[in-house]
């Protein structure tokens, strides 16, 4: 596995060649406070970087999940639909919403390395 990239909608994103795995940054996650409904991709579809791909709403609101690159979603962690406990700051980089296997992977350049992120958040 590779380093984590962040985006500046606060996705984050793990490469493993070709596969993306996508969540959501420990600062969104306490930003948002109690999640109560996640709605994930469909799989086989075709996303486009920065495409709308899943909902998250919590007490305080609900958010658009934005796909950090472009590709397929292969893959949508369904546990989490009956499970949001482990949506925590503490449990967010450890919990993928969805996979990605991406078509452009010069795409990525846009991607943020945790330090840069931490400088964006701050």
């Amino acid at each position: 596995m590779s380093e984590v990239k962040f985006s500046k909608e606060h996705e984050w994103a793990q490469f493993d060649g070709k596969i993306c795995s996508v969540g959501i940054s420990p600062h969104a996650v306490e930003q948002l406070g109690d999640i109560v409904f996640i709605e994930l991709p469909e799989i086989g579809i075709i996303v486009d970087k920065g495409d709308a791909v899943a909902v998250i709403e919590s007490l305080k609101a609900a958010s658009d999940i934005h796909s950090p690159v472009s590709g397929q979603i292969i893959e949508s962690n369904v546990s989490l639909i009956d499970d949001l406990t482990s949506l925590t700051p503490e449990g967010a980089m450890e919990n993928w919403l969805f996979k990605v296997k991406v078509t452009e992977v010069a795409a990525l350049d846009h991607l943020m390395d945790e330090g840069a992120y931490k400088v964006l958040i701050a």
